[in-house]
């Protein structure tokens, strides 16, 4: 067996079963949740390239301003994405959070032929239109947008985008990043318990124990994902991917009792009958290309 199917699908695994993590902190503001997160992944971070002694980049980057600039957006739009992501957790809304990282493919599709002049095939083509009526019959059915499904996947299809041009790797990458709101969450914090609010004053032991663990349950599972994606094909990892909003729906549904009404199934239909072409339009052109042995 390739271990990069392991060290993948043990990181979309847990990035699947993330909802029942941050269900432990339902008594913690969604946005301070992700100030701990930004601070404890940093310190875990920190140890991690201590161990490595991977620092000669940080030297070369704090020279360049561009790439500071680019993963500084990078910063924000991972913030907000966590952000969103923790309080639709917190709040009964893990099914909107699962649709989001299911559109998300097709998200990076569209995001491909406007930013990056790619020319997606008909079939990819066909598979947008199907997802965007199904999110168009979900808008209808509920009366609303599917707001926090449509933030999550164009916060992180941007992400993803500025991450795919970025010059750093994974560990480095989420260093940077952390790096640079690390002083925006510990003032935060800070401010918070100077004033006697927050989890550091007002939580008890268990609870400060769960923020401790955010540092590594965030770093781990990328980590085995950059180890992943560099030893498996493109196309196995974008099959690989929907393990976690597929954990994340059975979660909402089983676990937490989220309704699942059949007029809403029928939105959630749609859009996996579109990832069902899309993923077998590139299964069918990887076997196509593949060299004959």
């Amino acid at each position: 067996m390739n271990p990069g199917l392991l060290y993948a699908a043990l990181a979309y695994t847990a990035w699947g079963l993330f909802p029942v993590y941050f269900k432990q902190l339902v008594g913690v503001n969604a946005f301070e949740v992700v100030m701990h997160r930004m601070v404890w992944s940093f310190v875990f971070l920190m140890v991690v390239l201590m161990v490595l002694k991977r620092w000669a980049w940080l030297r070369d980057v704090s020279r360049q301003p561009r790439v500071l600039l680019a993963f500084g957006l990078s910063a924000l739009l991972l913030s907000a994405n966590w952000s969103v992501y923790v309080w639709a957790v917190q709040n009964a809304h893990m099914l909107d959070a699962s649709l989001g990282y299911f559109i998300l493919p097709l998200v990076n599709v569209a995001m491909g032929f406007v930013f990056l002049h790619e020319r997606p095939r008909p079939a990819q083509w066909l598979a947008v239109a199907v997802a965007a009526s199904g999110v168009l019959w979900l808008t209808v059915q509920s009366g609303r947008l599917p707001w926090v499904a449509l933030v999550l996947a164009v916060t992180f299809g941007t992400y993803g985008l500025l991450r795919k041009v970025a010059k750093l790797g994974a560990l480095e990458g989420l260093t940077l990043e952390t790096l640079l709101l690390l002083p925006v969450a510990v003032t935060l914090l800070g401010w918070w318990t100077w004033h006697g609010q927050g989890a550091l004053v007002q939580a008890n032991p268990v609870t400060l124990g769960w923020l401790l663990l955010a540092g590594p349950l965030t770093a781990i599972p990328l980590l085995l994902f950059a180890a992943g994606a560099r030893r498996i094909p493109l196309a196995t990892l974008g099959l690989l991917q929907y393990i976690s909003p597929s954990l994340q729906m059975l979660l909402g549904v089983w676990l937490y009792g989220e309704p699942f009404e059949p007029a809403r199934a029928i939105g959630f239909y749609m859009i996996w009958a579109a990832l069902v072409i899309y993923s077998a339009e590139g299964l069918w052109l990887m076997r196509r290309w593949s060299p004959i042995k």
